[in-house]
């Protein structure tokens, strides 16, 4: 799975002009998912991601993570982030999952953030064609690819 991970003042997705969902400070999260990823994969970023201190505490420095500011997180599929641009100019999403696939380890990493967060979190709707509006607060985006955990 890649997760890129962007501190935001606010986030919204729009699906076919009309609101689906929206945060205010917190964490917007696109994430891709790949035909081997692993509940352990799902478990490792749900954890990582709740906990990656990345907020500002009170002397302004970045030590402070969504869970422990009260942050609201926002989960949107993006499988192009799974692309692979190494040959030619037309990237290829070989790599990413198919929908079948892809669509469980989703809602079980949608399931885990949740339960690493005590609350809820709000989502994009997978496979739909989104419009993501946001302000990106600092700026801080930060990419993590479980393959790369260790």
């Amino acid at each position: 799975m890649i997760a890129v991970l962007q501190r935001v003042s606010h986030a919204s997705v729009a699906i076919q002009a009309q609101p689906k969902a929206k945060i205010g400070l917190g964490l917007l999260v696109l994430v891709g998912i790949e035909e081997a990823d692993t509940i352990e994969d799902v478990n490792w970023l749900a954890s990582k991601l709740v906990n990656l201190r990345i907020f500002n505490d009170a002397a302004g420095v970045m030590n402070v993570s969504v869970k422990d500011c009260a942050g609201e997180i926002l989960i949107v599929s993006q499988f192009t982030l799974q692309a692979s641009t190494r040959k030619g100019n037309r990237p290829s999403y070989i790599k990413a999952a198919r929908p079948e696939v892809a669509i469980p380890v989703y809602e079980k990493f949608i399931a885990a953030v949740q339960a690493h967060l005590a609350r809820p979190v709000q989502t994009g709707e997978f496979g739909a064609d989104m419009q993501i509006t946001l302000l990106n607060d600092g700026p801080v985006t930060i990419v993590i690819d479980t393959k790369n955990k260790v």
